[in-house]
């Protein structure tokens, strides 16, 4: 054993371990029979609950990025952070509601299937591809660099190779079984990663207050961060001025106030959960009511997670900052939650690490079996081998798990892609962020405007692309300090920067108006518009129940930290 974790912590580890993979295996035995189907193995068709359904999309969604990255933005910036977390919730009310029917009542299965029913074949195809290597080269090599580098920092720091090769298998055993196999671990996986986090984030309120002389009490912990960073805990950035320093304008350039709000962090949720095959999937194969009460019951889980994945970050500024954290060398924000866990003692330590692997592994297995059905049903059946029958299918989608992860692995061994030079959260925000304006604003205009043709959606998403990349790198270099909306501000190296989420709102502006024109030049009739009644969009009370309560809780949150 090494001088970060114990015995007991290592036995905490196994347990949870031999639990899911047992688990898991159990539910593989009882759908074996079912195992030739393909639409049973890339979407468990008809069998997933909707507990099942919601605790999948939080496992998915939780990652390395949210407990490191979003801890480390905690730490940086604050609970602003939480806006990313507290307004998926109402994105998650917006997809139950509004997209998910429009996607059954469609029979849609995945999401190039969409844009093929919907446009045409050739932007189904631009887009399978884009998303096979934006979830190999993005989001795989990410989710597993950060989760090892975690991971290895608490197990001494000589191991990330090891680790790294451990989180990838660990991954495949779950994900070759298939979509129920991996929904049904998540289970498992979403209740270790919230109990874990909760008590991760208790330990860390306990030792704010131990340093401050105030007790052992969470509660009392709490208070001191809002008195020792009171800057912290205010959900709106305040745009800076000639006067600001550059820690001010650098939060700005992260989060730009009110003017997030305005476009942004609703076309990053939006696209996120309501565009996304890597999340839609798990709705995709149950009836109308399940998905619904699934999605939102992942929405009310969502408002808990800045709780797990933010507060620890700004325990640790409150720590590092008053000289309580020698262990943050630098202050470098990524490293904040790894620095919070050598609090715990033995024991809690162990079941943090599980926490973190539980959200690690839940992602990885979500992704690769998204990248798994998105080339077998929509790249490999469609153009390569268009006779493939349901076993082939099947064994099509496991070769593709293990080719996604072997190359995840190998772009990862040695930060090929330089995901640790930019920090973990960024990284993810930065290069899907170039191309969700546009995707989202194909998937909107296709969903809820019959005349939206197939020519539009193409120019769409190239548009989107090309105007995220002027307004990111090239406007604050021609418009300097005198952009529109006087949002560019130095950056302390000699030149200007648009805040990331006006650049998405600008792109996503002017891409929506050039479909709108090209749509309005062509066929006043499309027939490949799909049927939309209000019927569909009906919700039953127990629904509006749960959507009336979540809003009740955000707004509550927005009047406390406003």
């Amino acid at each position: 054993m090494n001088q970060n974790l114990a015995f007991a912590d290592y036995a905490v580890f196994i347990i949870y371990f031999i639990v899911v993979s047992v688990y898991g295996y159990t539910v593989y035995r009882k759908r074996k029979q079912d195992e030739q189907d393909a639409k049973a193995y890339f979407l468990a068709e008809g069998n997933l609950t909707w507990w099942a359904i919601g605790a999948s999309l939080i496992a998915s969604n939780i990652s390395a990025e949210q407990f490191i990255g979003m801890s480390g933005e905690g730490f940086f910036l604050g609970i602003a952070v939480a806006a990313y977390e507290w307004l998926a919730a109402v994105a998650l009310i917006i997809v139950a509601v509004w997209f998910i029917p429009v996607y059954l009542k469609n029979k849609i299965y995945t999401m190039p299937q969409f844009l093929k029913t919907r446009y045409n074949e050739s932007t189904a195809l631009i887009m399978a591809v884009f998303w096979l290597f934006l979830y190999v080269f993005v989001n795989l090599t990410s989710i597993l660099y950060l989760g090892a580098v975690a991971i290895n920092k608490l197990a001494g720091g000589e191991y990330l190779h090891v680790i790294m090769l451990g989180l990838a298998i660990f991954a495949l055993f779950i994900s070759l079984g298939g979509m129920k196999v991996v929904a049904y671990t998540d289970v498992i996986q979403v209740a270790v990663l919230i109990i874990g986090g909760l008590v991760t984030s208790y330990i860390a309120l306990t030792t704010v207050a131990e340093a401050f002389g105030v007790g052992q009490n969470a509660i009392a912990g709490f208070k001191v961060l809002m008195r020792e960073a009171p800057e912290h805990f205010k959900m709106i950035i305040p745009k800076p001025t000639a006067t600001s320093s550059q820690l001010e304008i650098d939060k700005y350039l992260t989060f730009p106030g009110l003017l997030s709000y305005a476009a942004g962090i609703w076309i990053i949720n939006l696209n996120y959960w309501g565009c996304n095959q890597y999340i839609t999937q798990r709705a995709l194969g149950a009836d109308l009511q399940t998905a619904r009460t699934g999605i939102l019951f992942a929405g009310m889980l969502k408002l808990l997670m800045p709780l797990i994945v933010m507060l620890p970050g700004i325990a640790a500024y409150v720590l590092y900052t008053n000289g309580h954290l020698p262990q943050l060398e630098g202050g470098v924000k990524d490293e904040a939650y790894s620095a919070i866990l050598t609090f715990l003692p033995t024991g809690l330590k162990g079941l943090s690490v599980a926490a973190l692997t539980a959200a690690i592994v839940a992602s990885l297995a979500g992704k690769v079996n998204s990248i798994s059905t998105i080339y077998t049903l929509d790249v490999h059946k469609k153009y390569i081998q268009k006779d493939a029958g349901e076993k082939q299918q099947v064994n099509i989608g496991r070769l593709a798990v293990f080719v996604a992860m072997l190359l995840a692995v190998l772009f990862t061994w040695n930060d090929v892609l330089g995901i640790g030079g930019v920090g973990g959260f960024t990284y993810i925000q930065k290069y899907t962020g170039f191309i969700s304006p546009g995707v989202f604003a194909m998937f909107f205009l296709g969903m809820f405007w019959k005349r939206t043709t197939g020519t539009a959606a193409i120019v769409g998403v190239i548009l989107g692309f090309l105007l995220s990349v002027l307004f990111n790198e090239y406007a604050p270099a021609l418009f300097g300090n005198d952009t529109l909306l006087y949002t560019a501000y130095p950056n302390g190296k000699g030149g200007f920067e648009i805040p990331f989420h006006i650049c998405m709102g600008l792109s996503f502006l002017f891409t929506m108006i050039a479909m709108i024109l090209i749509s309005f030049a062509g066929p006043k009739v499309n027939p490949k518009a799909f049927e939309i009644d209000s019927e569909m969009f009906k919700v039953k009370p127990q629904t509006t129940v749960l959507i009336v309560i979540t809003l009740l809780i955000i707004a509550a949150l927005y009047v406390k930290f406003w």
